[in-house]
């Protein structure tokens, strides 16, 4: 379908935008995007125009917002209420993007699912939809934190996705399901060493974004080489997200449950 005559964005095309938006970094909202591309290739419109669109969606990101940045200015009514319905709603916003993209496709959603979303073990019943939700909000969170990070871990710098974690700052087990499980701003992006001391505690970040290490290493068992690769990160900042700062409440939780003083 040409775009020509369909300027008006309906509240489909908006979430399917918004949840690309929110798995992509700043510096690649552009026409030449693989993924703005083919969303603009499924939904009838140029990548011209979803690149615009995603930059009309920055004006109403409460990060931005709150930096007193700008996205395009002029943000319209609906994207306003998609961001602000979405925002605290990761979940659910992963999970309609593929209902709506199901709808496109003329197929039923699991058929469109990433090969990383395993759901054909998962049997028939009421929890089903359940279970999809959160492996689809799952699979949005990597992305989501990978992307933001440029996928590099945040304390070392390295840049190899197969061996990125999006780790969770508060634990997706005490993290509210709705609000923050799938929240972008609740992960940070790491190697898999560093993921498991972050996850035990070892180690942690403060408000400032710096690296913290426990005391409980100082008696840890381990070789010179691996408690001075431990300490030389010791008080460095991290390396920040293009957006999705990691939220403090976050960051104080660990500190105050996670954390080994």
């Amino acid at each position: 379908m040409n775009e020509q005559g369909r300027n008006n964005w309906s509240r489909e095309e908006t979430i399917l935008a918004f949840d690309l938006y929110c798995r992509t970094p700043f510096s690649k909202i552009g026409k030449n995007n693989e993924s703005i591309k083919a969303l603009a290739a499924l939904i009838g419109r140029t990548p011209s125009a979803v690149g615009l669109k995603m930059a009309n969606l920055a004006h109403w990101d409460p990060e931005i917002i709150a930096e007193n940045k700008k996205g395009m200015a002029n943000g319209s009514k609906l994207d306003k209420k998609i961001v602000e319905e979405f925002w605290n709603n990761w979940e659910e916003l992963s999970y309609e993007a593929q209902i709506i993209k199901a709808t496109y496709y003329k197929k039923n959603v699991y058929e469109i699912l990433p090969d990383d979303i395993q759901v054909n073990e998962i049997p028939e019943g009421k929890d089903r939809i359940k279970e999809v939700k959160t492996r689809i909000g799952q699979n949005f969170f990597r992305n989501a934190v990978l992307e933001a990070y440029n996928n590099k871990c945040c304390i070392t710098g390295l840049s190899y996705p197969k061996m990125l974690i999006a780790s969770h700052i508060k634990p997706w087990r005490d993290s509210d399901p709705k609000k923050e499980r799938a929240n972008p701003s609740n992960g940070l992006c790491l190697n898999p060493f560093h993921d498991k001391a972050f996850d035990i505690g070892l180690i942690t970040i403060d408000k400032n974004y710096n690296v913290i290490i426990s005391s409980k290493i100082y008696n840890a068992e381990m070789s010179d080489e691996t408690r001075n690769w431990f300490f030389y990160y010791d008080r460095k900042k991290i390396l920040l997200p293009d957006k999705f700062l990691p939220n403090k409440e976050y960051i104080e939780y660990h500190n105050d449950v996670i954390f080994l003083k």
